[in-house]
């Protein structure tokens, strides 16, 4: 494709990349990529995703801006208290980066609506924050054969992976079967969580998103990065593919998608300013 001096101009730092190029930009801009949640981990994985040149990115969350999401949503500001998050969000990211199309969706993914949804992505990023929500997203993308890059954190520490079983990597229910019970897991609002935590982890999965794109690189799929903040320490685990995982085994059990009662961690808002 043809770039305009303005683009040029704007991904110069990618361009001059032998890895990236004219070639790999132009299909960056031609990408498409599904974030679940513009919470903790979807505000630095959208800015980040945007200011790469990611050409359509569609962003799903029901819920509105309140204050205290401030400490770590970096995407929203004080203006936007009270407003759908989507929408906040649609805003920054249209601030940052013109060439990007934005596809806000108020509300919330369901059994009934969410294959349909991410079917015209190229990858998927769940930055949810609950485990009903993770596994709904992780067995979408195995039905609809997307890629998932999947983040999660819970008060110092973090986790990052990819998920391709339709590449003969394991899924998120390899690595974790079942959801847990609810209440066993403490949420955010119980236990806290270090805001800039958010960071780290949402833009390690918008770096693993550009790099399934592009195609460059070793791909995290097959491992979990765990992150400890108050050591400063990563370290990364095997996740073998689970010969018996009831979603991507050879004698799965699930052939649909199933609805978990959902326990979210982040404050809702009341209300929200439409």
């Amino acid at each position: 494709m043809d770039f305009t001096d303005e683009q040029i101009e704007r991904y110069s730092r990618h361009i001059i990349l032998p890895e990236i190029g004219g070639r790999g930009q132009a299909k960056l801009l031609k990408s498409k990529v599904f974030v679940l949640g513009a919470g903790g981990l979807g505000s630095p994985a959208l800015l980040y995703l945007a200011a790469a040149g990611v050409g359509a990115i569609g962003v799903a969350d029901g819920d509105c801006v309140d204050i205290s999401n401030l400490q770590r949503q970096i995407i929203h500001n004080n203006e936007s208290i009270g407003k759908p998050k989507v929408f906040s969000a649609k805003e920054s990211i249209e601030k940052i980066n013109p060439d990007v199309k934005v596809m806000a969706l108020h509300g919330r993914l369901t059994v009934e609506n969410i294959r349909e949804v991410i079917r015209d992505y190229d990858v998927a990023l769940d930055g949810s924050d609950n485990f009903p929500t993770r596994f709904l997203m992780n067995d979408a993308a195995f039905f609809e054969q997307k890629t998932l890059v999947s983040g999660s954190m819970f008060r110092f520490d973090g986790q990052v992976s990819v998920f391709k079983p339709h590449k003969g990597y394991p899924c998120y229910r390899c690595l974790y079967p079942e959801p847990p019970p609810n209440g066993l897991v403490p949420s955010c609002q119980e236990a806290g969580v270090l805001g800039a935590l958010a960071g780290v982890i949402g833009v390690l999965q918008a770096v693993e998103a550009i790099k399934e794109i592009l195609g460059i690189g070793d791909t995290l799929a097959g491992n979990l990065l765990v992150f400890d903040a108050l050591k400063m320490s990563f370290r990364k685990v095997k996740v073998g593919k689970d010969p018996e995982c009831a979603l991507c085994g050879p004698s799965a059990s699930i052939k649909e998608l199933k609805a978990y009662e959902e326990e979210a961690c982040e404050l809702r808002a009341s209300k929200c300013e439409m």
